[in-house]
């Protein structure tokens, strides 16, 4: 039998209180930290699958002084809340019903009967706390080290049950997966256009989720050839695609951490108006929204005065309009953005009346204060005399 491997998360004493709290033979370690603990990946957060019920599972967790928090109990899950980090405690469960957006659940008592529930066979592998041996009902170990990512039973089914899961094959693809499992890629091809059912805000969490990973160009491009990228965003083109591959490259090159919003900006057109649509149709944030408009602003001359970008629009968003062109972010590295710090008293103290013509004044300053790279609190007293100067002559 294949055992996980010790590291450092499986020797946690927050893991071995709820083990006892749960009983070894009770509960399994399922999920990301298992797959990622075989693939040699960090691992960020820990799963437990559960014979017992929700409520037995609080009372137990009561009574050895574990603090719990009743997450998603009308799923079963229950987070233990431990020294060294959260876990989710789900109880064992089986599909009663599904509409490919919801699923009606039942609690169940059998570890295969929960892992046929699962998407992918990597992630129904399934530890024993004591022993750290591996229970795979579906040959996730054999498809975990082909780098191949499969659907549990039959795909279309699987995908008819729950249609968010065309998304994360895809995801899952860019994460793990080499060449694709022919079946699941024939099944997200024939039912794309379930997505449409689904609620945009799902869909556009795994977009973002896809968009953050190191690579995700070819998988974006494999989404376009099966017909799903033009149900979730049919803005993406081939131009697209290709800027997306382009920004990829750049974030590599220039040494900088891929960012999910703004590989979005690159899929999108740079047309305002059309940003302002795909960022209201995915239901992002308004701080999101705002960068990937300001994204979509960007121009040719971008470039020419990176530090002025960045003190007009932000930093974030000049990073964005920099790398989208192919330009250097250098000037913008461990820089950051000056306050300019001429006030209107300064100026009425040299003897300008207040009033429009103060404000006049300091945006004409300002202006140059930028445009001659955020100079010194002298050169702006020179650039206020000179102003002052201009206005007598």
């Amino acid at each position: 039998m294949t055992m996980l491997p010790e590291i450092d998360w499986t020797g946690r004493s927050g893991l071995a209180l709820l083990t006892r709290a749960l009983g070894a033979d009770d509960i399994r370690w399922v999920g990301g930290a298992v797959r990622d603990t075989l693939l040699g990946h960090p691992v960020k957060d820990i799963d437990c699958a559960t014979r017992l019920r929700p409520e037995t599972v609080i009372d137990r967790c009561k009574a050895a002084g574990i603090r719990t928090v009743p997450t998603g109990i009308d799923h079963g899950t229950v987070t233990a809340i431990l020294e060294d980090g959260p876990v989710e405690v789900t109880s064992l469960r089986r599909d009663v019903a599904t509409d490919g957006r919801r699923a009606t659940v039942a609690f169940a008592e059998d570890w295969h009967e929960d892992a046929a529930r699962r998407d992918f066979t990597i992630n129904a592998l399934y530890v024993h706390p004591a022993t750290l041996a591996i229970s795979d009902y579906f040959g996730g170990l054999d498809d975990l080290a082909a780098h191949r990512v499969r659907f549990i039973g039959e795909a279309e089914q699987r995908i008819r049950e729950d249609h968010l899961r065309i998304l994360r094959f895809f995801r899952f693809q860019a994460r793990f997966g080499s060449e694709p499992d022919a079946a699941g890629l024939a099944a997200c091809t024939a039912l794309a256009g379930t997505l449409k059912g689904l609620s945009r805000e799902r869909i556009g969490g795994e977009l973002l989720a896809l968009l953050a990973l190191p690579d995700p160009a070819p998988t974006v491009r494999l989404m376009a050839g099966a017909g799903v990228l033009a149900v979730v965003l049919p803005e993406a083109r081939e131009r697209e695609l290709a800027a997306l591959e382009r920004l990829v490259a750049q974030e590599a090159g220039q040494q900088i951490e891929g960012d999910p919003l703004r590989r979005l900006a690159a899929l999108v057109p740079a047309i305002p108006t059309l940003a302002q649509a795909v960022a209201a149709r995915l239901r992002l944030s308004k701080q999101q929204r705002a960068r990937l408009v300001c994204a979509a602003e960007r121009k040719d001359s971008d470039a020419n005065a990176p530090r002025a970008l960045a003190y007009r629009e932000g930093l974030a968003c000049a990073r964005d309009r920099l790398l989208l062109a192919g330009a250097d972010i250098t000037p913008l590295k461990h820089w950051e953005v000056p306050r300019f710090p001429l006030k209107g008293g300064q100026i009425v103290a040299r003897g300008v009346a207040a009033g429009p013509e103060v404000a006049r004044m300091l945006r004409a300053v300002e202006k140059r204060w930028v445009e001659e790279g955020f100079p010194d609190a002298a050169r702006i007293d020179e650039l206020v005399s000179e102003a002052l100067g201009r206005e007598t002559d």
